[in-house]
């Protein structure tokens, strides 16, 4: 089974909101709902020579981490939420029953409920272009080229991002310290976000 993924480089995200425009216009996503945002994560110590808050934060992209163990698929009564065999977890909208297990199974808060159409919505990786050989709308449109794409089994330095680039050919340098992930509750989050000279903020 291929491990679909994304890996984000949070030094290069300057929270454009271009890949929130792009994946609300692929993916029809309606009004007032999302399926990818940014938060902004800061330091809550103090600055030492003068006690102002901490200049120390980055931007963290947030949306499905399509885990390797996804709790949601696991309390899914219907078998509408699926791990699919290029490791991505997807909905299967006509199985699909608004009963919300999965939304409160997620750790990180990236399952809602669509009241008018009654079914769950989340991030899909793009499904239909990835089956195609193409890039998620998220990473193709990110200004700071950010977001990379590809199978984890084949190492992040061989994602592919816009304009044919390579993630290990592109971006600046890192160290294993530099990786990180979402908080692991036994669910095995996928994503890989990159962090140089800041500090982590799970």
């Amino acid at each position: 089974m291929a491990r679909l993924t994304l890996a984000i480089d949070l030094n290069r995200c300057m929270n454009c909101k271009a890949c929130n425009a792009a994946c609300k216009e692929q993916n029809d996503v309606g009004i007032g709902y999302f399926w990818t945002w940014v938060d902004r994560k800061q330091s809550d110590k103090l600055e030492e020579d003068n006690g102002a808050p901490s200049h120390d934060f980055y931007y963290l992209p947030m949306q499905c981490q399509h885990c390797d163990n996804p709790e949601c698929v696991t309390v899914c009564p219907t078998g509408a939420s699926v791990k699919a065999e290029n490791g991505t977890v997807q909905i299967d909208r006509d199985q699909c029953i608004g009963c919300q297990a999965c939304v409160s199974a997620c750790p990180y808060g990236v399952r809602y409920l669509n009241v008018e159409k009654n079914v769950v919505e989340k991030c899909n990786l793009c499904a239909e272009r990835i089956e195609e050989g193409e890039l998620p709308q998220c990473v193709l449109n990110c200004v700071g080229m950010a977001k990379w794409f590809g199978d984890l089994d084949e190492g992040i330095e061989n994602f592919d991002g816009p304009l044919g680039k390579k993630l290990g050919e592109y971006v600046q340098p890192y160290e294993e310290a530099d990786i990180h992930h979402l908080a692991d509750s036994g669910n095995g989050p996928s994503f890989v976000y990159i962090l140089r000279n800041h500090t982590w903020q799970d």
